[in-house]
Formats: C-alpha cells, structure tokens, sequence
C-alpha cells in the first residue's frame, strides 16, 4: 500500500515538472513573439541591408568667390561576404578596375569573412568610371558608397585650411555620431567648422532575395532618409594675398598674418614651411602624411596661431601706450641713448642714432635705450608700492592687448603665448628680484613669448586707436550672416584712444621720414610700420616687421615673422611691404624684389643640421 503511494506521489511530481517546463517553454515562445525584437530584427536583417548616404560636404570660399576647398564625386568599394559568390570571381578584373593588388583584395576578404554579415571597406577614392565598370561586372557582395573627396583647387593653405582624414578610435568614443570609415576634418577650417561642413548622413534600405542579390528599394523606400549637403562656407581669405604670402615665405620658417583693422577678418594666414593640402588626399595621403612627420622643419605645425616668438621690438608700442596711459610718459619726454642703456654691469645694447630721442623719434628708430627708461618708469612708479605690484599692473596692461592668452579666433588649437606672472621670478630669483632683473621685457625679449596671429592683433589695435575685433576666418555660411556674435564684438585695451595718436606719428614716421623701416614705404598709401629684431640664443636673430596702412582709415594689419631672418627690416619688412602692396594697389610694382625674397634661402641649425 504504501509503495502505490510513493509511486503515485512521484508520478504527481514527474506531471508538474513536465507542465512547468511547458509552461517555462510556452512563456518564452510568447514572449518572443509579442515583445521580443530582436529574431525579428535578425529576420529583417537578412532581406534588407541598409546603406548610409553620405552628403556632399560643404565647399569652402575665398572673400571674392574663388574655390579654396571643392568636393568631387568618389567611392567607397564595400563588401558583404556573405553575399558574395563563393564559387569565384574574376579577382584579376576587379583588382584591375579600382588598382589594388591582388594581395591587398585577399586581406580584405580575409577582414570581411571574420564578419560576414558586416560591410567591410575594400578600397576608397573610386572614381565615377571606375563606379560604372563595377556596375557592369556585377560583382555579388561587392557594392560601392558614394563620397565626396576634397579637391583644393589654388594649392594653397594647408595648414589654414585643414585635411580629411579617417576617424580614430580614441574620436569614436566621444562622437557617436561617426561610425568606423567616416572621415573628419583635421585642423584648419576643416575641423573648426566640422559640424557645418559636414552635414547629415542619410540611410537607404534595399531589399535582397534568398540569394542575396538587390532586388530594389524596401518598401518603396518609406524607410530611406535624404542626405543633408554640408554648408558652404565663405572665408575671409584673400586668396591672391594667401598665394603670393606662401610664396615669399618660401624656404623659410616662421609665419605671416594679415587683419582687416576694421572688422577683425583674417585676410592671409601663411605658416611657412606650409603643405599643399591635395597631398592629403587620396591613396597616397599615408605616405605624404609620414614624409611631412619626419620633416624636421615640421611643415604641419601652424606657427600662426601655435608659434610662440619674442616680439622684440614691435612690443616697444605696448610700452609706450602703457607708460602715456599710467602718466610716466608724455610723447614730448626725452631720453640719452649712448648705444644703449648701461646701469652699473648691465648694458642693453642699441644702434647708432641721434640723442637724446622724444618718443616719436625713438618709435621710428626703434631705440632701445628710449623703452628701458619708460619699462622701469611703469614698474617703479611709486604709486603701486613696490616693483612687484608695478609689475601685476603691468601685466594687466599687456593682457588687455590680447597677449598671455587665448584671443578667441575660430581656430580650435590658438596658442597661449606666455606673460610671466610675478610668482614666475619669484620662484626663479628666490622672492628677491626687481626692475633691472626683467629688463629685457622692455624690448620684447625675456621670457616674453606671443604668436604672430596676436602680433598682428597688436597691429590692429593701433590701426583702431585702441581697440580690435577677435580675429576670425569665416565670414558667412550659405550666404547668411551666422556667424558666433563674438566676433562683432569691440574688446578695448586699457590705454584710452587718444594716447595711441603720438605712437601713430612714430610708425608713420619711420616708414614716411627717416628710421628703421624706410623701405616700406608706399606712395600715397601712409604706410605706419616698426621693425623688430628678436634675439635668438640658437642662431642668427629672428626678423620681424609689423604694419598697418593707410594711416587713416586703415584697410590692413600685418605682421610678419621670420626665425634666424636677421634685422626686421632685412626680412620680414620687405614681405609685408609687398603684401601691403598687392592688396592695396591690386599689383605688384616691384618684381625684382619680389624675385630676391623668393631667391632668399635662410640656414636654421635647429632644423637643418
């Protein structure tokens, strides 16, 4: 009796164990069928594959309407693997049509069959005939991606403009919006404007057969979005000026910025050595892209905005207006010059000229004597207590003039330069430390560092009287005026608008009457101008020439800088001057000049050893 019952209270037991698992199996059938997606999704997969349609990206224009960056038509080679047809293929063909290797083809098989549902890239820059050969041969599992590849038409800009290049990993995980195989702009415009560039990929859905071959559109393409084309962008480049600026700065290093004082529009942007941006596009981009990195004269770097150079002389102006502003200084103040200035076993060296200078003739002459006196003025003017809290003052000055700091442009890696603070020499003298110990700083050397991007802000400050507008290379966008409203923004100095007038007189002087930068002068133009001469402790002087003209109304701001180049006025003032000449007169009256700066080759130890 009591076996029957066990036997029939195991038997109970087998029975819910048996309904459980059906039940178990019944709720998950249910499941998957009324919530589960992702079989569908699986089921879908396999008739529909979904193509992403990049958009054209956007062009980009010089200030007059000429082609810097274009977009030509080019593809992607993509394959499936499992669509392909694995009974073979004519591999020499297709190798033949879009010119790889036959060993290149085999790798990216190799890729594809690792993940044979995934697209895999077999080959890029495709041309449009190459496009319609594929196209005939019908290759099974092999499709093509419409691009678009940059073209750059004037061969210029490099380093202003930027290059395309692919997405790194490190980039994917910050931008989710680009997947494996997108390109993006790298520096330059290309990559400050990426956003408005590039536009918005749309995506097609084709449906396939069993077989795996297209059969058209799924579901007439309800579920296709259009590509969005990129913005075209007009640039506040003047591209004649660009060209003939790379082209002066050629075999030499250092960097060339022209301003429009008036509304802060960066007319040329040259960074010398500079790269022809077509040679980073393409097939060869790689190989193009390693020669430029072992170029010790490294032609990638933008020294426009990422130099960091002692002004030298040109930093006398900021002197002066500090010291006019502060009261130590009225233009008609007087100072000896003996071939520099000497106190005790300290000698600041100068030039031969007539003394004692007042402050318009020490700007054209550009003495260093002159600025020593008005530097120490500032800093031990007895109002401040201390030369240590002078120095804090000035260096509020001196930042208000855009220097020590960002100024803001539309370039995504602007430099710093560097304006010591107090703390700086602190650490460095040991707390003990005054005036004479950063003399050098009067004449813009020292631990003085600025990019020429700010030294030719400098130059359109003094062409405002005062004040500029930041910098920046893109005037419109699709025609609209929508650009950040910083830029239409005046930033004043510190220095009011009417200590900047003697120091005018002074520039225009040593171009118009007699000083340092006589050679640039231009008939009828007023051209205001001062040389500088950067010491280098590894080689010859840096040469450096900032300007702006006409005198009233000015219509351009320049600064040109040229490491080992010498004197200013060797240089650096006849490159400005012929810049200043091509963009005020539409010509250019002195050939023979312009073919000895391009002659002109300049030895740099730090480069060329």
């Amino acid at each position: 009796m009591i076996d029957r019952q066990e036997g029939f209270a195991r038997m109970r037991t087998l029975q819910f164990i048996v309904l459980f698992i059906f039940l178990v199996l019944g709720l998950r059938i249910a499941y998957i069928q009324l919530f589960d997606r992702q079989y569908k999704e699986l089921a879908r997969t396999n008739v529909m594959r979904r193509e992403v349609q990049y958009p054209p990206r956007g062009e980009v224009f010089d200030r007059r309407g000429e082609y810097l960056a274009q977009s030509r038509e080019c593809y992607d080679l993509m394959v499936v693997y499992r669509e392909m047809d694995k009974r073979g293929f004519d591999t020499a063909k297709l190798c033949n049509i879009v010119n790889i290797s036959k060993k290149q083809l085999r790798q990216k098989l190799a890729d594809a069959r690792m993940s044979p549902r995934m697209p895999v890239l077999v080959t890029n820059y495709v041309n449009k005939e190459d496009k319609l050969r594929l196209d005939a041969a019908n290759y099974r599992g092999f499709h093509t991606v419409y691009r678009t590849v940059r073209h750059y038409p004037l061969h210029v800009g490099g380093n202003l403009l930027g290059s395309l290049g692919s997405v790194s990993e490190a980039f994917l995980k910050k931008n989710p919006y680009y997947k494996p195989g997108d390109y993006v702009g790298i520096g330059g415009v290309e990559s400050a404007y990426e956003p408005l560039l590039r536009g918005t990929k749309g995506v097609k859905v084709r449906e396939r057969d069993t077989h795996g071959a297209i059969k058209g559109s799924y579901m007439d393409g309800l579920f296709d979005t259009l590509p969005v084309p990129g913005s075209n962008l007009e640039s506040t480049i003047d591209a004649r000026l660009q060209l003939l600026g790379e082209e002066l700065m050629a075999g030499k290093v250092g960097a060339a910025v022209a301003i429009e004082p008036s509304t802060g529009e960066i007319l040329m942007m040259v960074s010398s050595p500079t790269f022809d941006p077509e040679e980073l596009v393409g097939r060869e981009r790689g190989n193009n892209y390693m020669k430029m990195l072992r170029n010790k004269r490294n032609p990638m770097f933008n020294r426009a905005v990422k130099g960091k150079y002692p002004p030298g002389s040109t930093f006398k102006l900021v002197q002066a207006l500090i010291g006019l502003q502060e009261g130590v200084l009225h233009p008609s103040d007087r100072y000896p010059c003996r071939m520099g200035y000497t106190v005790g076993r300290l000698h600041v060296g100068c030039h031969a000229h007539e003394s004692p200078a007042d402050l318009r003739f020490a700007i054209a002459t550009s003495c260093n004597a002159y600025f020593c006196y008005v530097f120490r003025d500032i800093l031990e003017n007895r109002k401040y207590g201390g030369v240590k809290n002078g120095y804090d003052v000035w260096k509020e000055y001196v930042e208000s003039f855009g220097f020590g700091r960002k100024l803001g442009s539309d370039f995504l890696d602007e430099g710093n330069g560097y304006v010591p603070d107090r703390a700086y020499y602190d650490r460095i003298h040991n707390g003990y430390w005054k005036s004479l110990t950063v003399l050098s700083l009067s004449i813009g050397q020292g631990e003085l560092g600025c990019t020429p991007l700010q030294m030719a802000n400098l130059a359109a400050i003094v062409a405002n009287r005062g004040y500029y507008y930041i910098p920046h290379i893109v005037r419109s966008v699709d025609g609209r005026d929508s650009l950040d409203r910083r830029f239409y923004e005046r930033h004043y100095t510190k220095v009011d608008a009417k200590h900047f007038e003697p120091i005018v007189e002074g520039m225009w002087q040593g171009v118009n009457v007699g000083g340092t930068s006589t050679a640039a002068r231009l008939e009828g133009y007023d051209v205001c101008g001062k040389t500088g001469t950067a010491q280098n402790p590894r080689g010859k002087d840096h040469s450096t020439f900032l300007s702006f003209a006409p005198k009233d109304n000015p219509k351009i701001a320049i600064s040109v800088y040229v490491e080992n180049g010498g004197f200013g006025a060797t240089v650096a003032l006849p490159i400005a001057s012929l810049l200043e000449e091509l963009y005020l007169t539409d010509t250019i009256r002195r050939p023979e000049l312009v073919k000895r700066i391009k002659d002109m080759k300049i030895y740099y130890p730090a480069y060329d050893r």
